[in-house]
């Protein structure tokens, strides 16, 4: 049986004292659509950052394929994270380089490839998510839809098997975001990659999720499939769900 691309087990994580998240455990299949929702401010980013690696737990463990990220040697580590992409919500681009240079950058850092093989390579990607008539352009050149291509090219560049997208449509109109979603389940279904992703657009977590998460009272709310979710009997995520923005969300103590 094939082990799981992400488990956590029982992981708290706090910051100067406070808890954010408590005692979280999930496990996320080979080849899944996972989903994180959630109100702000809840931990929705923290939980990411966990999965990829980013930052550790005071407790409980982190696997990556079964293997403990707090017990690995730095090289061991590094070896698990190259295999890992993320897309930054703010997308983390570097305005000082070109589009072209953006997704170079990571390649040049980590492999052995010829200069050659990069340019090879970067036309792959920025062809893969349809700005290849941009290549020389910079990112305050182009759209923010755009920008979003170009940070899914530079998290896909170095053929990652799982990729952490935090809140892939923010701040794009419905139809963009609807073709960015589009974009990363075709990408994934060619890569045959995990996809853990957060948004707080319903609809867009509808059209990509194979199974939904929520993230709220410092705990994760399995809410399973799109269906599962919309029918949940937890007054939480009924009235996130909903949409409902009369009144303050229900906190269970």
């Amino acid at each position: 049986m094939a082990l799981p691309a992400i488990e956590l087990k029982n992981v708290s994580v706090g910051f100067d004292g406070e808890i954010v998240l408590q005692n979280v455990s999930l496990t996320i299949h080979e080849g899944e659509n996972f989903v994180l929702v959630g109100p702000s401010g809840q931990g929705k980013s923290v939980l990411l950052k966990l999965m990829a690696g980013l930052i550790e737990p005071l407790t409980g463990e982190v696997l990556i394929r079964g293997q403990n990220l707090k017990s690995l040697s730095r090289e061991e580590k590094q070896k698990v994270v190259c295999k890992m992409g993320m897309l930054f919500q703010k997308n983390a681009l570097f305005d000082s380089l070109s589009n072209a240079e953006n997704i170079a950058f990571p390649l040049r850092e980590v492999t052995s490839l010829s200069p050659d093989e990069i340019e090879s390579t970067v036309d792959k990607f920025l062809e893969a998510v349809g700005i290849g008539h941009a290549k020389n352009l910079y990112p305050d050149e182009i759209s923010g839809g755009m920008q979003k291509r170009l940070g899914i090219a530079r998290a896909l560049a170095l053929n990652p098997e799982i990729i952490f997208y935090d809140d892939p449509t923010a701040g794009l109109d419905p139809i963009t975001s609807r073709k960015i979603i589009e974009l990363i389940i075709d990408l994934q279904q060619k890569n045959s990659s995990t996809v853990v992703a957060i948004t707080n657009d319903m609809n867009r977590a509808y059209q990509m999720a194979d199974r939904i998460g929520m993230v709220i009272d410092k705990g994760l709310i399995l809410t399973g499939s799109v269906e599962e979710t919309k029918h949940h009997q937890d007054a939480r995520v009924h009235q996130f769900v909903r949409g409902d923005l009369e009144g303050p969300l229900m906190v269970m103590s």
